[in-house]
């Protein structure tokens, strides 16, 4: 892209896209042009995820190796036609509007001003009191490796599989994985994570040198730890197909089959905006699942 600033006709409407050449990753040349281009494509993929489900936003106006920070409420300049769902945080006196991201227009508008990263909520709207995920965050410790990763990963597949529940994997965009487990409605989030904090309780008690319980930081250590904690009202896991702000190049939080994790050649780093592309171009979307199972969990760990 060599302009500085296009005009974008997306659906119904236009929007201006500007400092398309400003560098958003210095070290791989990765522009903002090419930001927007990449969400520009994936659009149709990533926009079902994020269907009446609030975001939490991590922006990086300067690029990668500037300052960064969250946006959860919706901003002020926003355009009337972004729509919002009204939410009131137990730390405010007063409802706060929350984005809900509906289209391609409204997903390119946010990331012209400096939005790298979309984190998704666990419910939707109109009942955000409702998960309809379960999510196991399975987190490296300092010094654990991404193979005890999917290794951890593997034990939990087959926990869920041994009790007739469907998990689906996806790196995190890091050096952790994912695995989302759609739900039917008419659960709690104490319900589901009490639920998630069993499973990782058992794995922990199964495989102590792989696993261990989530007890404050989860990134310390040599083992793998199952952050049960993402399951909670407010709380927010990086989407499908979002890019991650690896300080070296763009990665993307990634959808896996359980075969390429079981034959061990996955390597998170190496998913890149142009690789995901054309992996979704060749293999579809692999989480597509997840958007339309319901599953319940009542005769687990009650």
């Amino acid at each position: 892209m060599n302009a500085s600033s296009e005009t974008w006709q997306l659906g119904n409407q236009a929007i201006q896209v500007s400092h398309l050449e400003k560098v958003y990753w210095p070290r791989a040349r990765f522009t903002k042009g090419d930001l927007l281009d990449y969400y520009r494509q994936i659009a149709p993929v990533l926009l079902p995820y994020l269907k009446d489900r609030p975001v939490t936003l991590r922006m990086y106006p300067q690029g990668v190796e500037g300052t960064s920070y969250y946006l959860r409420d919706c901003p002020g300049d926003a355009p009337e036609w972004l729509r919002r769902v009204s939410y009131r945080p137990k730390t405010v006196s007063h409802p706060v509007p929350l984005p809900l991201i509906a289209t391609a227009a409204g997903l390119l508008w946010f990331v012209n001003q400096g939005v790298i990263e979309f984190h998704l909520w666990g419910s939707r709207a109109p009942d955000l009191m409702q998960p309809d995920l379960a999510i196991f965050d399975l987190d490296a410790g300092s010094t654990a490796s991404f193979e005890m990763v999917r290794e951890a990963a593997l034990k939990l597949h087959d926990t869920l599989e041994q009790a007739g529940i469907r998990g689906y994997p996806k790196t995190s965009g890091g050096g952790g994985l994912h695995i989302f487990v759609p739900l039917a409605l008419g659960y709690t989030f104490e319900r589901v994570r009490s639920w998630v904090k069993a499973v990782g309780n058992e794995l922990a008690s199964n495989y102590p040198d792989l696993i261990v319980p989530a007890r404050g930081a989860t990134h310390q250590g040599g083992r793998v730890t199952v952050d049960y904690a993402q399951n909670s009202l407010g709380r927010n896991t990086a989407a499908p197909y979002t890019l991650r702000a690896h300080p070296d190049h763009p990665t993307v939080s990634t959808p896996l089959t359980w075969e390429e994790l079981d034959a061990g050649t996955i390597t998170p780093a190496s998913f890149s905006p142009l690789v995901i592309l054309e992996r979704v171009s060749r293999m579809g979307d692999l989480f597509a699942p997840v958007l339309q199972a319901d599953q319940r969990i009542d005769e687990l760990y009650s």
